[in-house]
């Protein structure tokens, strides 16, 4: 009994009691707060790169004095490549998918008044389906790599993005709107955070005087990332 006494008096390993009742708390709170922090910088990496995709877009191309810039599929494939490099770190291409698409307003020789359309398209990452794929329109693979009818893209009366925050072409130019949608990797599996779907976009006017009858594609020809493909 005097025993039993003591043991019940004695505060000598109060506070290690006290502590390992705590550390479970203190331990979730903590890798809480790294998850969060964690997704707020893939967020605005994401958002970072969707930007620059849709400025760059905005701006390359094969420049002359003496002719309207042209775009070319290389021009394409250098914008995407530097995409892939920002997310490298995300593994962006591995989880997630990117959009390019030329939203114009022009008059091409097949148009008797300008029509706003999404012309072509391309396209990098190995995710498909809802969710990754374009939200607000597609072309066909082979839609601006001629400057027929038949390759004209798909109308968009509209505009493209979410209701109420459309973009539109303005007239007798061009658009270099961009999508970019990515699973997260959480770094608890989904003991904070499920497997959280990240949906950016951005435009950008294009900045000069460009050809916008097709995308060319010059000897030697270049790789078409057309949206049909699912690559890395």
């Amino acid at each position: 009994m005097h025993m039993i006494l003591r043991l019940i008096r004695d505060s000598s390993a109060a506070s290690l009691i006290e502590f390992a009742l705590a550390l479970p708390i203190v331990f979730y709170m903590g890798g809480a707060g790294i998850e969060y922090t964690n997704m707020a910088r893939v967020q605005m990496q994401i958002s970072q790169i969707t930007l620059d995709l849709a400025d760059n877009a905005s701006r390359v191309g094969l420049a002359s004095n003496l002719a309207a810039t042209q775009i070319r599929e290389t021009d394409m494939n250098d914008v995407l490549a530097g995409a892939r490099l920002q997310g490298n770190g995300l593994g962006l291409t591995t989880n997630g998918r990117v959009i390019i698409s030329s939203l114009e307003m022009v008059q091409q020789s097949y148009d008797t008044v300008p029509v706003q359309r999404i012309h072509w398209q391309r396209c990098i990452g190995m995710k498909s389906g809802g969710g990754f794929d374009s939200s607000y329109g597609t072309t066909t693979a082979t839609a601006g790599t001629d400057a027929t009818l038949a390759n004209a893209g798909a109308t968009a009366a509209t505009g493209m993005g979410d209701t109420g925050y459309k973009v539109s072409a303005p007239t007798g130019a061009g658009v270099m709107f961009v999508e970019v949608n990515y699973t997260y990797q959480p770094f608890f599996g989904t003991m904070f955070v499920a497997n959280k779907l990240i949906h950016y976009s951005a435009s950008f006017v294009v900045r000069d005087l460009r050809d916008y009858a097709q995308i060319y594609n010059p000897s030697p020809a270049a790789t078409r990332m057309t949206c049909d493909k699912y690559t890395s």
